[in-house]
């Protein structure tokens, strides 16, 4: 392929990070990457399979049990971490032209994930520095203290849309928390994770802390999951992958936390403000090219409005710009591969016999080639549409009329997935019920998906198991121990007296 697209710094080869070495794979297997916009392999990755994973979690194992990483205080680790997010946000360019050139986002969208990864190491290394701990004292009888200590080594597998920042939001409390970790990226997008070895290095991480194993889930991923010494595992992904991993750990008993697929609704009442809510729901569903999984793709419309928001949306979308991701203008770029460009395009196909087309529905013009879709707009999607129904994952989006408040909560609940949900209304009191009865882990009010680092991110249903973020995350990646301290007379029933 021609070289003059190529990200400056493109390493030969991606390789495997064990133990603070890059190595090739045991069998020394490799796969294609592709770049989204021509499809073209560009550069070749190490495959691993279940020898390269064992010597990664060895290598984890004995940084935890016999290195310095675990036994430092809290602020010795803030220390490396602040030096990491300082690192990260200094190669900024090098790691958005990476991300966009590797996953297809535009390069405006991806230069925003260098300062959320640096903005998520910051803020776990602030709270394992203030972080307190529960204690209960009777007076004169009793403390009652928790301890937290780290578990050992966390397995991550973190998906392809936004990856580096995604891995970031693991990686972050995994490490501040104490534990080591051994990472498997998605096997489309694995090139901006191979910065994360020179960032630690440079940032003082010891050698083992930190290890990374490129591969396909079902190798890889399905080792890491099932490998005896390691007893945490997060994961960001399909639902279907996620009951896959779900029965893979049972016998191991380990702790799962696990973000999964979305289905959101944004909900417009008629009182709401809306420009507000058109540009909002525009950029919910058409922003990172509309892979994203808490994309508000079922837009649900109170009918007095209807007809105008459908007429307004679809113009707007036909007005979002498709174009090559290194564009600073192109707003959605290349779907990440063409296995998922063809999984989007049938659901278009199929959206043409379940709803009615107001805008996109093919490729963009001038774009023949690569992973293209133009943003895709369905009015009166009735709840039963597969499009209406299932994740797409891409610039789709199902519109649908409701009459009630009751009928648009039905209409709200009405798939497996409960991740996100969006509310639009000038009503303080409809607002804060809707969201108490909106079947989601998390609800946005007139507002769009904006992100506050010390709430729980998770879903309930087919979107998840378990949440993190703030204290959740912390409560994930440590076991909690209480400690019971006798003040006073010993409380002890003596069986076995002797007269």
């Amino acid at each position: 392929m021609s070289t003059d697209r190529l990200p400056a710094n493109l390493p030969e080869k991606i390789r495997h990070y064990i133990g603070g070495e890059f190595v090739d794979s045991a069998d020394g297997d490799t796969f294609d990457v592709l770049d989204p916009v021509t499809n073209e392999t560009y550069i070749q990755s190490a495959s691993g399979k279940q020898a390269d994973i064992d010597a990664a979690v060895s290598a984890a194992t004995a940084a935890f049990n016999d290195g310095p990483w675990p036994q430092m205080l809290p602020r010795e680790r803030a220390r490396i971490l602040m030096r990491i997010a300082d690192i990260v946000e200094s190669r900024d360019a090098e790691l958005a032209e990476m991300e966009s050139f590797d996953s297809g986002l535009p390069i405006t969208q991806a230069k925003g994930q260098a300062r959320r990864a640096a903005e998520n190491f910051r803020f776990f290394a602030d709270l394992i520095v203030a972080q307190t701990d529960d204690a209960f004292k009777v007076p004169g009888r009793q403390i009652n203290y928790v301890n937290r200590k780290p578990i050992g080594v966390a397995g991550l597998i973190t998906p392809w849309n936004t990856p580096f920042m995604l891995e970031s939001w693991k990686l972050a409390p995994a490490l501040a928390t104490g534990n080591t970790v051994v990472l498997k990226p998605a096997e489309f997008t694995p090139l901006s994770a191979s910065l994360w070895p020179g960032i630690f290095e440079e940032a003082g991480v010891p050698a083992g802390v930190f290890n990374l194993v490129n591969g396909f889930g079902e190798y890889a991923g399905d080792a890491l999951v099932k490998h005896p010494d390691v007893p945490l595992i997060s994961f960001t992904g399909e639902s279907r992958t996620g009951q896959i991993i779900f029965g893979n750990a049972a016998p191991h008993l380990k702790g799962l936390s696990m973000e999964l697929g979305g289905k959101s609704p944004a909900i417009v009442f008629a009182d709401a403000d809306l420009d507000e809510a058109i540009n909002a729901t525009i950029f919910g569903v058409f922003s990172l090219n509309g892979e994203r999984c808490t994309a508000g793709s079922r837009i649900l419309v109170e009918r007095s409005i209807y007809d105008e928001f459908v007429e307004r949306y679809a113009a707007q979308a036909k007005r979002v710009k498709v174009g090559l991701p290194s564009d600073p203008a192109t707003e959605v770029g290349a779907l990440v591969h063409p296995e998922h460009f063809d999984k989007v395009m049938s659901y278009v196909e199929l959206g043409k016999t379940e709803g009615r087309l107001v805008a996109g529905g093919g490729r963009p013009e001038g774009f023949e080639n690569g992973n293209f879709v133009q943003p895709t707009v369905f009015a009166d999607v009735p709840a039963d549409a597969r499009i209406f129904q299932e994740e797409i994952f891409g610039p789709v989006v199902a519109i649908t009329p409701f009459d009630t408040e009751q009928e648009a909560l039905e209409l709200a609940n009405n798939t497996r997935y409960g991740l996100a949900a969006y509310v639009w209304t000038g009503d303080l009191k409809r607002a804060h019920n809707f969201a108490q009865n909106v079947e989601a882990g998390m609800v946005w009010l007139n507002s769009n998906n904006v992100r506050d680092l010390r709430t729980p991110f998770g879903g309930v249903k087919a979107s998840g198991l378990g949440h993190e973020g703030g204290y959740r995350s912390i409560d994930f990646y440590t076991d909690q121990q209480a400690v019971h301290i006798n003040l006073g007379e010993v409380h002890n029933p003596v069986f076995g007296k002797q007269d």
